[in-house]
């Protein structure tokens, strides 16, 4: 059995990524004042920050079910004989579920996985899915194996501008307008497909450590029995330079020593819920071993 493994740009793995590894990456729609944008081939991370930065009207939306199903037909005529698609938690988004009720057409050729997870933590999933289906693992035991794995994961985020979550109706006008003045920055964590508050901090400096303590806790208390060369400590966000990305990268490095860490900007659809300046730092639980990578 040759089985296939998709994704989509939420997970971080780009396109080109996606094509050196074998792995499929469906293009997540963004709309802008308006008009329809695919992340990377109309529209880049740059190009987004600039439109946040400027309050113009940014909604995501899923994949239309034409250009689900459209991918889904091309992979399986490209030799395969299944696939298995991996989307991001149905606990942040509507596609998901969405996918599952379009694969019924597929006679189980087509799974989907709800694998709770977003960014870097579902980029973990994903890698993990082809060294199954590299071992030759059939569509529905990657399902089960990584829905095992689903829960072994925690992002944590720090948001730098109260705008574009007061948008989304997460927090009222007045308490961002509160939280602004204060010059207060909410830590919010995300573990199984579910965004909740965590944690306050005056200032960035503060947030960041307020992150990096809640990842060393984890992995001293929650992680503590597995394995290093099975953990990925990921770190993300919306940085408008390579400079300040750099810096949080070499901050998570010296804080995470003999630990793999990777490092992915926030999707296209995930920054226009966050705008720029949000960091952040991720635990996932591989099945794959680390150690070399």
């Amino acid at each position: 059995m040759k089985t296939a493994v998709m994704t989509d740009t939420n997970s971080g793995i780009t396109l080109e990524e996606g094509r050196r590894n074998g792995i499929y990456v469906l293009p997540m729609p963004v709309i802008i004042d308006g008009k329809d944008h695919l992340e990377e081939l109309t529209l880049s991370n740059d190009e987004l920050y600039k439109a946040l930065n400027e309050n113009k009207d940014i909604v995501s939306s899923q994949p239309s079910p034409g250009a689900l199903t459209e991918m889904w037909d091309s992979v399986l005529s490209d030799g395969y004989d299944e696939l298995v698609y991996i989307p991001m938690s149905s606990g942040l988004s509507g596609s998901c579920s969405t996918a599952k009720a379009l694969s019924a057409e597929y006679d189980g050729k087509v799974v989907v996985v709800d694998n709770h997870r977003i960014s870097v933590t579902l980029l973990d999933a994903v890698y993990d899915a082809k060294y199954y289906a590299d071992k030759g693992m059939t569509a529905a035991e990657i399902d089960a194996e990584l829905e095992a794995d689903a829960y072994r994961n925690d992002i944590y985020i720090t948001l730098n501008c109260m705008k574009r979550i007061k948008k989304t109706g997460r927090v009222t006008a007045a308490g961002a307008a509160i939280a602004t003045v204060l010059n207060l920055k909410p830590i919010l964590k995300i573990q199984g497909g579910k965004l909740d508050a965590y944690s306050k901090a005056r200032g960035m400096a503060a947030a960041e450590e307020k992150i990096l303590e809640a990842v060393h806790k984890d992995l001293e208390e929650k992680y503590a029995d597995v394995p290093v060369e099975h953990i990925s400590i990921g770190a993300s966000g919306t940085h408008e330079t390579e400079e300040e990305a750099q810096k949080w990268v070499e901050r998570i490095k010296s804080e995470f020593k003999g630990y793999h860490v990777i490092y992915r900007p926030l999707s296209c659809s995930i920054a226009s819920h966050v705008g720029t300046g949000t960091q952040g730092a991720a635990i996932g639980v591989t099945a794959r071993s680390l150690s070399g990578e």
